[in-house]
């Protein structure tokens, strides 16, 4: 009876194996095709929105919600007509230091009319703070929204946090450089 939970076990792990090594597969061949694409984005900031049910009118005030900054991408619409991009940004952070990230980032498209989309997805990345001292990289998992007509689109994401930090909303143009 131990040999065949042995076998139970090596064949749960070698399918698991599997499943894990097609899914890295699927990752790189989407992130491979995506760094190749010959389809380029500018991104703009525009809006950081600090959710004011969960920080003082103090902190509120001594926030920078004005985020200037800018951007660059690589995208492509894979077969499904879904955006893949791999990014670069650097943008004012609440504490007008300049904060850095890049990433990858996917969305699901809807397309309502043939010049409207609406996207949800998903990003995933690494940025760096100055309350850090810019050196330790953070991880970045965060949902991702927007709304497009032609080559411009307004793009959101919401940083999940607690009381006092994140639930925050950040907004940027994404504009499709032809």
């Amino acid at each position: 009876m131990k040999h065949g939970f042995a076998i139970i076990a090596l064949i749960a792990s070698t399918t698991s194996f599997a499943e894990d090594s097609a899914i890295l597969s699927d990752v790189r061949d989407s992130l491979s095709q995506t760094w190749q694409s010959k389809d380029y984005e500018l991104y703009i900031p525009v809006n950081t929105w600090h959710n004011r049910s969960y920080y003082t009118d103090e902190k509120i005030a001594s926030y920078n919600e004005q985020p200037w900054g800018l951007g660059l991408g690589k995208s492509r619409l894979d077969a499904d007509g879904n955006w893949h991009s791999l990014y670069a940004m650097a943008f004012l952070d609440s504490h007008s230091k300049i904060e850095p990230i890049v990433g990858y980032g996917f969305q699901k498209i809807w397309r309502p009319t043939d010049v409207i989309r609406l996207g949800l997805g998903y990003t995933v990345g690494v940025t760096l703070r100055e309350d850090s001292n810019y050196l330790l990289p953070l991880p970045v998992v965060a949902p991702l929204f927007s709304i497009g007509y032609k080559d411009l689109s307004v793009q959101s994401t919401y940083i999940i946090g607690g009381e006092g930090h994140g639930n925050i909303l950040f907004t940027w143009l994404r504009w499709q450089l032809e």
